[in-house]
């Protein structure tokens, strides 16, 4: 009787080939083969169900419903908050504060919601308590464990019967049952799927932390990102305060949201209003800088881009810059040079934003051109004024998304006068525009912004 042919499958993408590799031929992922059961003949039979269809108009809608966690902007990227039996993945780079963060939504749901199960896998209960004491995180029904062992971790689900569970992080957990090494894609894939099919059954809302990899993808299997309900992003730069969760998927809610918070020795805040930390106070006009408005998810934040043009000693000028897409910076740069005969080809170019920013969509090209552009004559941009558009490689200005919500944003924070792309549509009052067609147009405001911008 001839043997059964071997077929070996890649848990990222599904690639099959009839022997092991190391390497994924489909997506190049390392360590993503395994054996594969071999299929069956026959067709699959009916048979029970776990319960009986029913008319859409008769679905109950209290399991899909939101509770607040007690951290607004983690309710904000949530859409609301947690919902019974959801299934969270949080992932972020180390030390950026995730377990800071989840920490104090699990202390804030056991004040005001019921039980909680802080399941770490990377510190000692100690470490833990010493940093709830130090961000005022403790509570009464906060139960805390130290586990590596996913069967120790049921265990104490069955015990504590929490509401909430967060498990911290899915990477340090293992199965007994699987002899692959802790970490690997087959023991994140068991533990994964062990936990998520806990939530389901006794409708526990569960976070589980994820590593990141070097490009800032979520490691692991890729199949986790489509099994759990919430991917979330934790984002932050070591030398600055501001934190963003930014949603990337969701199913109980819009999947653009961004959270902001602010972390400090004392623990972590939420900051509804993080607008101030984009801006850098100046007595007097500056040149180099320029103001625009960008759009995190929903949110309008105003954002400051900051220029240095200075005569460079390299046959091959230098160009930098931090916060801001590079290719699009280049783009601009050569617009600037072509279309608005601004010389940078024997200058160094220096960009970037402040507090932190991470200016990169199209809405925010003309504040880069106009900041080096002022730079470079040495001449500054009105005071109170904002600029957005995307400027084109022919030079034109084109319109943005949510134009009136960004100008609004600017309103509300004491702006002015606004640069913005032809036919901006509704204007909101408190805030005169000029339209600008074409990159010449624009660099007239630094030439005479007097002409620019009439009393009358």
């Amino acid at each position: 009787m001839a043997k059964a042919a071997q077929t070996f499958r890649c848990v990222e993408c599904g690639w099959t080939t009839s022997k092991w590799v190391g390497r994924c031929g489909e997506c190049q992922a390392w360590g993503t083969v395994d054996e594969a059961a071999s299929p069956r003949a026959g067709t699959t039979q009916a048979g029970p169900v776990n319960r009986t269809a029913q008319p859409i108009v008769a679905v109950g809608l209290e399991v899909a419903r939101s509770r607040p966690t007690g951290v607004e902007e983690f309710d904000r990227a949530l859409g609301g908050g947690l919902v019974q039996g959801a299934v969270i993945l949080l992932a972020g780079e180390p030390g950026v504060g995730k377990s800071t963060l989840l920490l104090d939504v699990t202390a804030r749901w056991a004040e005001d919601a019921g039980r909680a199960l802080y399941v770490t896998g990377e510190e000692s209960t100690a470490q833990v308590r010493l940093r709830a004491e130090r961000t005022g995180a403790m509570a009464d029904q906060l139960f805390l464990t130290a586990e590596t062992d996913l069967s120790a971790v049921l265990t104490h689900i069955d015990e504590v019967k929490p509401t909430l569970i967060v498990l911290d992080s899915v990477q340090t957990v293992a199965s007994p049952a699987l002899d692959s090494p802790v970490g690997g894609v087959t023991q994140v894939r068991e533990v994964a799927s062990t936990l998520i099919r806990v939530a389901k059954e006794r409708g526990v809302a569960t976070v589980l932390v994820g590593h990141v990899t070097k490009d800032g993808s979520i490691a692991g299997p890729r199949v986790l990102e489509h099994l759990v309900d919430v991917v979330l992003h934790f984002e932050g730069d070591r030398n600055s305060r501001l934190r963003t969760v930014r949603t990337v998927k969701n199913r109980y809610g819009p999947a653009d949201e961004v959270g902001c918070f602010d972390l400090t020795d004392t623990g972590i805040t939420s900051l509804p209003d993080p607008t101030g930390l984009f801006l850098s106070r100046h007595a007097a006009p500056v040149p180099g800088t320029c103001i625009t408005v960008t759009v995190e998810g929903r949110r309008p934040l105003l954002g400051e881009v900051q220029a240095l043009v200075a005569p460079s000693a390299l046959n091959t000028p230098r160009r930098a810059n931090s916060g801001l897409d590079s290719n699009r910076v280049s783009m601009v740069l050569a617009v600037l040079e072509r279309r608005g005969r601004v010389v940078l080809s024997t200058r160094d170019v220096y960009t970037s934003t402040v507090g932190g920013a991470r200016l990169v969509e199209p809405a925010a090209d003309l504040a880069v051109l106009m900041a080096v552009a002022s730079a470079a004559a040495q001449e500054p941009t009105p005071m109170g004024m904002v600029t957005l558009g995307e400027v084109g490689l022919a030079g034109e200005i084109r319109g943005v998304t949510g134009l009136q919500r960004r100008l609004a944003e600017a309103e509300r924070m004491g702006f002015t006068t606004a640069l913005v792309p032809p036919d901006p549509g509704p204007v909101p009052p408190g805030i005169r525009v000029v339209e600008v067609e074409h990159v010449g147009a624009a660099l007239a405001v630094v030439a005479d912004p007097a002409a620019a911008f009439p009393l009358n």
